[in-house]
């Protein structure tokens, strides 16, 4: 199992540094490559530019929180909730295998 992780390119776990205007301030965000290619995605999904998806949920989550105390992982964690809500809810098959076995 190892070899499926341990294989993995550089240049995906590699990181870099954006700079994104928030809040009228430029701030910097490190994230690794794999991160920001899903950003990416994502942000393409939403119809925004990378930099207009950070700004939307930063600003959402300072209205409904008060505060982002870590920016980059907030974007990771929407990175994994969004590679989450890509893999199809099996539970339901899951459980009618149970069911007939």
């Amino acid at each position: 199992m190892c070899e499926v992780y341990a294989s993995t390119p550089r240049e995906r776990y590699d990181s870099s540094t954006r700079s994104v205007r928030l809040s009228g301030f430029v701030t910097s965000i490190r994230l690794e490559n794999e991160f920001w290619w899903i950003l990416e995605k994502l942000s393409a999904e939403q119809h925004l530019s990378v930099p207009q998806f950070i700004t939307e949920i930063h600003d959402e989550v300072l209205e409904r929180q008060g505060e982002v105390r870590n920016l980059a992982s907030l974007l990771r964690v929407c990175c994994a909730r969004y590679l989450e809500r890509q893999i199809p809810d099996d539970t339901t098959s899951v459980s009618a295998v149970a069911e007939s076995g």
